[in-house]
C-alpha cells in the first residue's frame, strides 16, 4: 500500500479495506451492491443515448460494441467513476491522487466469442521465469480496471476471468496457452468474476485475464473504467487529438519513432 507524502510516495501501513488487500494479493476483487437500482437505470439511459448518437470510433470487427471517453459524454458516468466505494479500495494501491486513464462503455452480444488471455498493460515489473517476488516489498500496482455492471453477468453471459496472482509473475500469459480455459499461475485456477447489476469487478492491469465466451446467455453490459497512478498518462483520447505539441513540432516529426518520441503514439491498450 502507498500514500503521498508531499509530492512523493511512501509505504502506507494503516488500515485499508479487505478488497484493497485482496487486489494487492490476488489481483482481482468484486465489490457488491455499489450502485443502486436507480443509479444503474440512469447510467443505462445515458449510455443508451451515447450509443444511439455516437458512431463507432475504431475500425475493428467489434467496434459497434463499445464507445469511448464516456465521462466526457455522460454526467452519470462521470459521477459513477468517482464512487466512494471504488475510490476507498483503489487509492491505497494507486495513491489518493490517482486518475481515470480510460473510460469505455461495453455491450457484448449474446454470441460474444470471448478473447485470449492478456494483460492490459505491463507487466510493469517484468522478470524472467523463476525469479520470485520478495514479499517484504509491497507489490506495486500501476493501473486497475473496473467493470461497473449494468445488468447481471452470469457464467453464460461471458464474464471476465482472471488468473489470481498472475500480476505478480512479472510475465505475460504463456503464448501457447492463450486460449486454455484452465490456465493457472502458481497452481491457482482462473477466478470467474460473475456479478449482479450494480456490482463492480476490479482487476490489476498486469493480471492475465480474458472475457469468457458467452454460452446461451444475454451478453455483457458494463461501464469500464481504468484508473492509473498520477504518473500514468491519460488515454481518454488518442494523442493525435489531444497532445501538448505545437503545430511546428508535429510537422517536424516525420518518422514513426520521431512521432512516438514527442508523444504521438499509435493507439494501444487503453487508448480511445
Amino acid at each position: 500500500m502507498i500514500k503521498r507524502v508531499f509530492k512523493n510516495l511512501s509505504v502506507f501501513s494503516g488500515d485499508v479495506p479487505d478488497s484493497s488487500a485482496q487486489l494487492e494479493r490476488d489481483g482481482c476483487a468484486v465489490l457488491r451492491e455499489v450502485l443502486t437500482v436507480a443509479e444503474v437505470e440512469v447510467l443505462r439511459s445515458e449510455i443508451d443515448d451515447v450509443f444511439a448518437t455516437t458512431e463507432p470510433e475504431r475500425s475493428r470487427s467489434d467496434a459497434a460494441e463499445f464507445r469511448y471517453e464516456m465521462l466526457n459524454r455522460s454526467a452519470a458516468c462521470q459521477t459513477a467513476i468517482g464512487h466512494p466505494r471504488i475510490l476507498e479500495v483503489i487509492e491505497p494501491l494507486l495513491g489518493e491522487d490517482c486518475h481515470v486513464i480510460a473510460n469505455t462503455a461495453w455491450r457484448n452480444p449474446p454470441d460474444f466469442k470471448g478473447g485470449p488471455w492478456h494483460s492490459d498493460a505491463g507487466p510493469h515489473v517484468p522478470r524472467p521465469e523463476g525469479v520470485e517476488w520478495d514479499d517484504r516489498i509491497p507489490y506495486p500496482v500501476f493501473a486497475i480496471g473496473a467493470h461497473l455492471y449494468l445488468k447481471d453477468c452470469h457464467l453464460a453471459d461471458g464474464p471476465t476471468a482472471v488468473v489470481p496472482a498472475s500480476h505478480r509473475s512479472g510475465r505475460l500469459a504463456p503464448f501457447d496457452e492463450l486460449w486454455n480455459a484452465e490456465l493457472t499461475y502458481d497452481g491457482r485456477p482462473p477466478a470467474v468474476l460473475t456479478a449482479r447489476a450494480g456490482d463492480v469487478a476490479l482487476f490489476v492491469s498486469d493480471c492475465w485475464h480474458r472475457g469468457l465466451p458467452a454460452n446461451g446467455g444475454s451478453g455483457r453490459d458494463f461501464l469500464q473504467v481504468h484508473y492509473g497512478r498520477r504518473d500514468i498518462a491519460q488515454r481518454i483520447r488518442t494523442t493525435d487529438i489531444t497532445n501538448q505539441l505545437s503545430a511546428d513540432a508535429i510537422g517536424r516529426a516525420t518518422t514513426e519513432r520521431e512521432r512516438s518520441l514527442v508523444g504521438l503514439h499509435a493507439p494501444m491498450f487503453y487508448d480511445g
